[in-house]
Order: structure tokens, then sequence, then C-alpha cells
């Protein structure tokens, strides 16, 4: 590059052209994460827009042209668009630059800004000059909202020396290829329509789909017919999900997710293993349940500050977005842990009377829900035994969301929590003894107790009491019933905001297109 000449000028190019591949690498790594070389210069060289170019692509002549202005000076050609023409954007009378004023550096020193008069004339000229690439026909638009307020056609239009035409109410479909394929789709099924207009719009779908870019590739694949998913039936697995003969395995979460928030979510995630990966959230719930469990074992002192030196050595392998993130949830962290520890060892507290007889404890049990079989499997925070011998379960929270006092009484978790103890989960723990279930409770360790419960230094807990009625077993034999019957059925809620499946999702109008 240093030679000078054309070798030199070319070795520019080149040179220009790696760094910006890398600055393209670093905007994909940020937006994306690590996905590896190969997918991303398959996906760079797949763009039909460039993100960055250096060099105009070859540009072929029955395609259409995106540009700025000041990228079409000099060019003409026989039909222009000049789309967004509002007061406001042009004229933009906005000062340029940056922060330092770059573009005031000048051969003679510091140049005083641009005035008011001085911009204005500026954008005048540009919109001459886009106004003057069209050779036979101009088209220039604008939005006009009613209200004064609202957005407003240029002052530049009223110097076209044309009478404006206003055009009312919205289009009959979105000028887009997407809108266009659909309604050409619409037509070719419709029976109110005649034969001829179906036939002309079988015609065209099949222009659309013989399309094909200089590669090869398809420029509109959803216009052939082997695109149209909505016009199949719907696929049936011949190998069952579950065995009829044996017990339908679930969890106390599986079971709430089944029976009550979205049947569709726990397929996707459970059984086909779609879910998205493990989020810094749930490494932090992971982290203090750990360290919760090893102070209910012994195995380490009820002290905050040996805690904390247990935390900063596993803190730094969690991924946050931000440094600033991982310094907010750690002090999150620590006061979890410290309303942990004062409800651990508050001998007035809520648990009062209560000793820990077992911490982390797996069970697994065989339970009959009406005409199914239901194996559950599951791991218990801790259990506790209340001063009359009973079994008292505990489950430690650290979402920032807490369920009503009416969503407790049911909640499912819990309830299988209890419906084990009753069936024996707990015996070991109770030296061989079968105990009753004395209740179970969610700690929310994120959120402080009210004020006649102790305050903010204290976690917010939730019980429920001991089961009564059939409406666990009833939730149990509605949820075997989806799983051995395959009804995966999307139900929209609360659970569709975290949801890793929206965009496929037939409930939802982002993932609606995949069949309609």
């Amino acid at each position: 590059a240093r030679r000078g000449g054309a070798a030199g000028r070319n070795a520019d190019r080149d040179l220009d052209a790696v760094c910006a591949l890398f600055a393209t690498a670093a905007r994909a790594e940020e937006r994306t994460g690590g996905r590896g070389a190969l997918n991303f210069l398959e996906e760079v060289e797949a763009q039909d827009i460039a993100a960055d170019t250096l060099t105009r692509r070859a540009v072929r002549p029955d395609a259409v042209r995106l540009m700025t202005a000041h990228r079409s000076k000099g060019l003409e050609w026989r039909l222009v668009v000049v789309a967004g023409v509002q007061e406001g954007l042009w004229p933009d009378l906005r000062r340029r630059g940056s922060l330092l004023e770059a573009d005031r550096i000048g051969r003679d020193g510091l140049s005083e800004p641009l005035t008011p008069g001085a911009l204005l004339s500026e954008e005048r000229r540009l919109f001459y000059v886009a106004a003057t690439r069209a050779r036979e026909r101009l088209v220039v638009t604008a939005v006009k909202a009613p209200a004064d307020d609202g957005d407003q056609p240029s002052r530049f239009l009223t110097e076209l020396g044309v009478e404006l035409k206003d055009i009312t109410g919205r289009p009959r479909r979105p000028l887009s290829v997407a809108a266009l394929v659909a309604e050409l789709r619409a037509t070719t099924v419709d029976p109110r329509v005649s034969d001829t207009l179906r036939e002309a719009a079988a015609r065209r779908l099949a222009r659309l789909a013989a399309l094909g870019d200089e590669d090869g590739r398809p420029l509109v694949p959803s216009a052939h017919p082997y695109r149209w998913w909505g016009m199949y039936e719907p696929t049936e697995s011949k190998v069952p999900l579950r065995d009829r003969d044996k017990p339908v395995v679930l969890s106390g979460s599986a079971l709430d997710q089944l029976a009550n928030t979205c049947a569709l979510q726990w397929f996707l995630g459970r059984e086909v293993k779609a879910d998205a990966p493990a989020t810094a959230a749930q490494g932090f719930g992971n982290v203090v349940h750990v360290l919760a469990d090893e102070v209910a074992s012994g195995r380490t002192p009820a002290d905050l500050d040996v805690l904390m030196e247990r935390l900063d050595s596993v803190w730094n392998a969690l991924a946050f977005d931000a440094p600033w993130k991982s310094a907010q949830e750690k002090e999150h962290a620590r006061v979890a842990l410290e309303r942990f520890l004062k409800w651990h060892v508050d001998p007035n507290g809520a648990r009062a009377g209560r000793t820990p007889v077992a911490s982390e404890h797996d069970f697994d049990v065989t339970l009959e829900a009406g005409s199914y079989e239901v194996r559950i499997r599951g791991s218990m925070d801790r259990v506790e035994q209340d001063t009359e011998g009973r079994a008292y379960v505990v489950d430690f929270k650290t979402g920032k969301q807490a369920p009503s006092a009416a969503d407790v009484a049911h909640h499912p978790q819990l309830a299988v929590y209890q419906l084990a103890v009753r069936e024996g989960a707990v015996d070991e723990a109770f030296d061989g003894e079968r105990p009753d279930p004395g209740g179970a409770e969610l700690v929310q360790l994120r959120q402080g107790a009210p004020k006649k419960d102790g305050g903010e230094t204290l976690p917010k807990v939730q019980a429920q009491q001991p089961l009564s009625g059939e409406w666990i077993g009833d939730l149990l034999a509605t949820a075997a019933g989806k799983v051995l019957d395959e009804r995966f059925t999307p139900t929209t809620g609360q659970q569709c905001t975290h949801c890793a499946f929206r965009a496929s999702c037939s409930a939802r109008s982002e993932g609606r297109h995949v069949v309609e």
C-alpha cells in the first residue's frame, strides 16, 4: 500500500475490504453470538443488500434500485419515486456533524457552522437532485395527519409547481411481495371469482415462482405451492410420544405448563428440547439454591461473608449482557442471601418450631390419577418437620414475580410435593416413618416480606395449606391425558412474554403466518 501507483491503490482497497469484513464479523458476534466462521461467511454471501459496501455491486437491469439522494447524483431513470418527503425530515434543519464537529475542520482552520438559511438551501438543492433524476415520470409521496401537530408534507412539495393529490384510505393490501403472493394465493382458491381470474392469478404465481437470482436461487420462494404449508393436512407421528402401558412421567413444573399455561410450550421445550439456552437469571437461581443447600446441610456456616466468598468464586462464570448488569445482579444475590439467612436462623419467624430434615431431596413416586398412572419425579429444596411431626416442604424462588395468594392455594408444584410426601417420598428422612403432609410454602428470596411479617429484611413467604379436595388429582389426570392423546394446543397468556416459540406459534400474530 505504501508503494503508490496502481498496485498501492489495489492494496488500499484490499485492506479496506478486510477491515470491513472484520467490522461486520464483530457486529454479527454482538448481535447473534458465536456461530462459527463458516456460518458467518455463508450469511454474508447470501445478503441481497450488504450492511456495508466499499464498492457498488453489479445492478440487475430489471431491478428497483434503492438509494439515498446523495448516491443518486449523476444517474437517471425513467421512473423515480421520492418517498417520505415530510416536514422536519426534508428539510432537516438540525446541525450536522458529530459531538466534536469534525465537519467544521477545513484547510484554513475552523469554519463557522452553517446557518439555518444555508442548511435550508442545501436541503433544497438535495431535493432538486432527487427530483431531477427522472427522465419521464416522478412520484413524490408524503403523509398528512389530520391534526396540525401530526406528520405534515414538506414545504418543498409546494415548490414543484403541480397540484397535490390527496389519497385517503388504506390500500387493499400492503404493498409488498409477501402481500401480493398472499392475495394471488387466496384468489386461486376463491370459489367466488371467475375461472379466468383464478387462472390469471395462478399464471402470475408461476411467473413469480420461476424468478431467480444470478446464482439460481428463487427470489419469491413463497409463490411456489411446495411452500404453502397451510394447504397440508396436520402431520401425525407414527410413533406414539409415550407408551400408554407405562406411567406418564411428569414434574411439578411440567404439570403447571400442561394443565394451566401452555401445553405446546411444554411439548416444544421439554419433549422436543428446542428451548433456549439457560439464561443469566437461571444461573442466578442455581447459585443461590446451591448456597442455601450448603447452609441447610451444614457444609457451609450460616454467615453472609462466607456465602459471599463462595459466590465470588463462581460469579464470573455467569454470562451477563454488561458489567453493570453483573454488578447489579450480584447485589441482588447478596440481598437474597441475607434474607435467606435471616429466615433460616430466625427462631420467632414464620418457620418457628420447624426443624430441617432434608435439603435438595430427590423423589420419584407413582400416583393414580383417574384412569392414568402418573410418575412424578423432582427435587424438594428443603423438607422440615413441624412441632406435630408433619412434613413441611419449602421451595425457594429467585424470580422477580410472585403468584397471587389464590394461585398459591392451588399451586401445582407445591401440591405435587405434598402428594409425594403422602406417597412416601420423605419416609427415609423421617427414620422410615410415613409423616402426614403439614403444608408447603414458596420463599421468595428476591422480594421482601410485608411490614406486618417482618419487612424487607425477610423474604416473602407464601404458604399452601395441607391438601384438601380432589383438584390436584384432576389436574394430574388432565395433564396425563394431554400427553397420551398428544393434544398440545397453544394457549396465550402471561407465559408468552418469555416464550422462545412465539415466532412459530399459531396462537400468536408473530407465528400465525406459518399456517395462514
